[in-house]
């Protein structure tokens, strides 16, 4: 399976190849910010499975985290694509919304539902951790 996306103006394009690892809704307080207040939807790739096909994202890591996530965005319109996280070595994690054809996510899991907040949805029977998942 091929996953393709891009930004938002399209500056910034991508691939990712084969089977995701996961694909999930969280709902960090970190995601929060990053979504604008709802859950972050997520799919998780090898890194190598993951490449951009046009364009190089900028990048951010908070500097005061000793374990901050990376964060790729673009930088012409701002576009969110993809986080590089110290707790999933290895793993492209990818927002669904950069995604062409979004309408193929189905979610695995719902995680980090400690920081949920009262107007996040989550679909009746999806596997729910507290935390990340065991």
């Amino acid at each position: 399976m091929a996953m393709t996306g891009r930004c938002y103006c399209g500056a910034v394009r991508y691939k990712a190849e084969g089977q995701p690892a996961f694909a999930a809704q969280c709902h960090c307080r970190e995601c929060q910010y990053i979504s604008g207040g709802g859950p972050n939807y997520i799919v998780g790739f090898p890194e190598a499975a993951f490449a951009y096909s046009e364009g190089a994202p900028a990048n951010f890591k908070r500097a005061d985290l000793e374990a901050g996530a990376t964060r790729e965005f673009c930088g012409t319109c701002g576009t969110h694509i993809l986080t590089r996280a110290p707790g999933a070595p290895g793993i492209a994690i990818l927002k669904v919304g950069t995604l062409d054809d979004p309408s193929i996510f189905k979610p695995q899991m719902a995680m980090q539902l400690a920081d949920r907040q009262h107007f996040h949805h989550v679909p009746e029977g999806l596997a729910a951790f507290q935390r990340f998942p065991g």
